[in-house]
């Protein structure tokens, strides 16, 4: 190198030298960490977060659907009344024995009213409780084999709650489907206990002839009438036949009221002139049958054969004052 080149190259150095300290002053060519970026640069993208960890969410356990619960159906006993006997026919075969007797004691002399039937006792074909229901049924049957047998032509059944239960006043529902036919008597009713006919009562609650299907009748017999000079009164029910009804009863020591579905259509008060018109201070007990014929069941059709009485429940109230 000439002596001449070397002083160019030493003038050239303080001029290179601060080129490059300007250009690190400005950023040029990029920044040092942690260096402010340049004017008018876009900010440095910030960090990305990691990404969250998710929380695990507990298995679901199915649960069954829940059942609406079925509205409670309201007493049709007055305010204050408390259900003090029941029978719900809630268990197949023959009826309670702890609830239900049988009447048979005139088969071997014959029914009252000139009835044509034989009543069995215990003896599934005339008595059954199936599907939450009794049935009585009557049959054309000779049952010449039972030893008090009268020579009737029908078969059928008298259940009764004497010596089991019995009541002095009280609100009482039997819900019944009845049969139809002619010649078919079914009653559902109630007779005083001390046993003398008319003396001590008798209330009809019911009672049907299969001859004029849509009438239903209640009735009250006394000393001081009975029979067909009995106290009643009629309504309809066109579906009798076809349909299950509640037919009850209201007996205070004031009044004997008799109804169906809720409706009263034959009230007898109590006439306040002694027991030979109201014998109804004393208890009764209840009775359910079909009689075939009779005074008032009137000619027989074989043709109708098996008949059936359906009861969903028998239901007594009594006052708790």
């Amino acid at each position: 190198m000439t002596r001449g080149m070397e002083r160019r190259l030493w003038a050239w150095l303080p001029v290179a030298a601060l080129a490059l300290l300007t250009l690190a002053a400005c950023g040029g060519g990029g920044s040092a960490a942690g260096s402010s970026p340049a004017v008018g640069a876009a900010p440095p993208a910030a960090a990305t977060p990691p990404p969250a960890v998710p929380t695990p969410t507990p298995p679901v356990t199915p649960q069954p659907p829940v059942e609406p619960t079925p509205p409670v159906a309201a007493s049709p006993a007055p305010a204050g009344y408390a259900l003090v006997w029941a029978d719900e026919f809630d268990t197949d075969g023959l009826p309670d024995n702890t609830r239900w007797t049988y009447d048979t004691e005139r088969n071997r002399l014959g029914w009252y009213n000139n009835e044509r039937q034989y009543y069995a006792a215990s003896r599934g074909a005339n008595t059954q409780v199936t599907g939450g229901r009794l049935r009585i049924t009557a049959r054309l049957e000779s049952l010449s084999v039972a030893p008090d047998w009268g020579g009737q032509r029908y078969t059928s059944a008298r259940l009764i709650t004497r010596g089991k239960a019995q009541w002095t006043y009280g609100f009482f529902e039997v819900r019944a489907r009845l049969p139809c036919g002619r010649g078919t008597w079914p009653a559902i009713w109630m007779l005083g206990t001390a046993g003398s006919w008319p003396d001590d009562g008798e209330i009809d609650i019911m009672e049907h002839v299969g001859s004029n299907p849509t009438r239903i009748f209640g009735t009250v017999h006394t000393l001081a009438g009975s029979g067909g000079a009995g106290t009643g009164a009629a309504t309809q029910v066109r579906d009798a036949c076809n349909a299950f009804h509640d037919y009850q009863l209201h007996w205070t020591a004031d009044e004997i009221a008799i109804g169906v579905d809720g409706a009263v259509y034959f009230r007898y008060p109590n006439p306040r002139t002694g027991r030979a018109a109201w014998p109804f201070d004393d208890p009764h007990y209840l009775l359910l049958n079909i009689a075939i014929g009779g005074n008032l069941g009137g000619a027989v059709d074989d043709g109708i054969f098996p008949v059936t009485m359906e009861i969903e429940h028998v239901r007594v109230w009594q006052s708790a004052n």
